[in-house]
C-alpha cells in the first residue's frame, strides 16, 4: 500500500524559482525566464534591454529585479544582430606591441566598453599589403566601423573604404562621407624639441628620424630644419640619422652619429624608442646624459618619465587619441558628425636634456 507521501502530488514550483535554481546551479537563464519572473512578455524585456521599451516604471524595475534575481546575461551579438549591427568595431594598429600603439588600444578599449561595442585589433605592420588583408578580414567578421591607426594604406582607398562603412582614420588629414581623420601637429612638435635644446644653448644638434616612408617621420625632420633655420644655423646633414622608430634603430644610429666625428653637443630623436636606443649607445661609449649629451624624444609615452634619466620629451596624447577616435567612429555610426580633436604638442622637460657645458 503506498504511503500517503506518494500518493499525494508535491505542488511545483513557480517559473521563477525554478529559473533561479537552474541559474544558482550553473545553468542558462534566458530571456522567456526573465519574462515569467517579471509578468511580462520576452518582447517587453527584450525592448527594455535595448533602451527602446515605452512601459511604466513599474515594469522596468520588475525586469532589473528578474534580471538581477537570475543572474541573467544579455548576448550583445544578438542584440546587435537584432538591429543589423553586430557591436564590434575593427581596429587596424601597425605594431600591436608598440608602447605607443598600446596606449593609443587602450584608450579606444575605454571609451567603446562604456558604450557597449566591442574592438576587434589587427596588426598592418606598415605594410600596405597587410593592411588591405586586415581590412578585408574585419569586414568579413561584420564590423560596424574601422579605425585605422595610421599606415599606407592610400588616401584614395580610405576614401573609397569610408563609402561602405565609417571610417576614422589617424596620421592624416581627409575629407570625405562617412570619413574622420584625426591628425597631430608634428611639425609643432619637432619645433618644440629642437627650440627647447637651442634655448639651452646647443647649436651642433643632431637628428635621429623614423623610417622615411612614414608621412609622419619627414614631418618631424622639417620641425627640425625649420627651427635651427629660424635660429640662423644651417643643419648639417651629417648630423642626420634614421632609426625606423625602434630602439635597436636609435641604438645604430646614435653609434653612426659617434663614428662620423662630427661634433654635437644634443640629439633629437624623433620617437621615444629610438631615444632609448640612442641612451645606451651613449652609455656604451662612456658618455653620461645630460653631461656629455642632451637627449630629447617624441611621444612621451608612459616609460620615458621611469628611464635613468628620466627623459625630455614631446608630449603626443596617445591615450586621447585612441579615445577621440572611437568617439568619432560611434558619432560615425550614430549619424553625428564627429567633433573630435586632438591636443596640441607640449614639450615636457625632464633630467635627459641640460645647458650646453661651457
Amino acid at each position: 500500500m503506498a504511503r500517503d507521501s506518494d500518493a499525494t502530488p508535491r505542488p511545483r514550483a513557480p517559473q521563477g524559482a525554478r529559473a533561479a535554481r537552474a541559474a544558482r546551479a550553473g545553468g542558462v537563464v534566458t530571456l522567456q525566464q526573465v519574462a515569467e519572473r517579471a509578468g511580462v512578455s520576452p518582447s517587453t524585456v527584450s525592448r527594455i534591454i535595448n533602451g527602446t521599451a515605452i512601459v511604466a516604471d513599474a515594469k522596468k524595475q520588475a525586469v532589473a529585479d528578474a534580471i538581477e534575481a537570475l543572474g541573467f546575461v544579455p548576448n550583445p551579438v544578438a542584440r546587435g544582430l537584432a538591429g543589423g549591427r553586430t557591436l564590434s568595431i575593427g581596429v587596424v594598429t601597425q605594431v600591436i606591441d608598440s608602447p605607443f600603439y598600446g596606449g593609443a588600444l587602450r584608450g579606444i578599449e575605454d571609451v567603446l566598453q562604456l558604450a557597449g561595442y566591442s574592438p576587434l585589433f589587427v596588426s598592418g605592420h606598415w605594410t600596405a599589403g597587410d593592411e588591405a588583408r586586415c581590412i578585408e578580414m574585419l569586414r568579413a567578421r561584420r564590423v560596424d566601423g574601422l579605425i585605422l591607426l595610421d599606415g599606407r594604406i592610400t588616401d584614395s582607398a580610405v576614401k573609397a573604404l569610408a563609402r561602405q562603412l565609417p571610417v576614422v582614420v589617424t596620421g592624416r588629414t581627409l575629407k570625405a562621407p562617412g570619413l574622420c581623420s584625426l591628425a597631430f601637429d608634428n611639425l609643432q612638435g619637432a619645433r618644440l624639441a629642437t627650440e627647447h635644446l637651442l634655448a639651452l644653448g646647443h647649436r651642433r644638434i643632431a637628428f635621429i628620424g623614423g623610417d622615411p616612408e612614414h608621412p609622419d617621420a619627414m614631418v618631424r625632420e622639417q620641425g627640425w630644419r625649420s627651427a635651427l633655420a629660424a635660429a640662423g644655423i644651417a643643419p648639417d646633414e651629417a648630423l642626420l640619422q634614421h632609426g625606423h622608430y625602434i630602439e635597436e634603430g636609435g641604438l645604430r644610429a646614435m653609434e653612426r652619429l659617434l663614428d662620423s666625428g662630427r661634433p654635437f653637443s644634443a640629439v633629437f630623436a624623433a620617437n621615444d624608442q629610438m631615444a632609448y636606443g640612442a641612451a645606451l649607445a651613449l652609455h656604451r661609449r662612456g658618455l653620461q646624459v645630460p653631461q656629455h649629451m642632451s637627449l630629447v624624444g617624441f611621444d612621451d609615452v608612459t616609460t620615458s618619465q621611469y628611464t635613468l634619466p628620466p627623459l625630455s620629451s614631446v608630449r603626443q596624447p596617445v591615450v586621447e587619441l585612441g579615445r577621440r577616435s572611437a568617439e568619432a567612429i560611434l558619432d560615425l555610426i550614430a549619424g553625428r558628425k564627429p567633433t573630435a580633436e586632438l591636443s596640441a604638442p607640449e614639450m615636457v622637460v625632464r633630467e635627459s636634456s641640460a645647458a650646453r657645458a661651457g
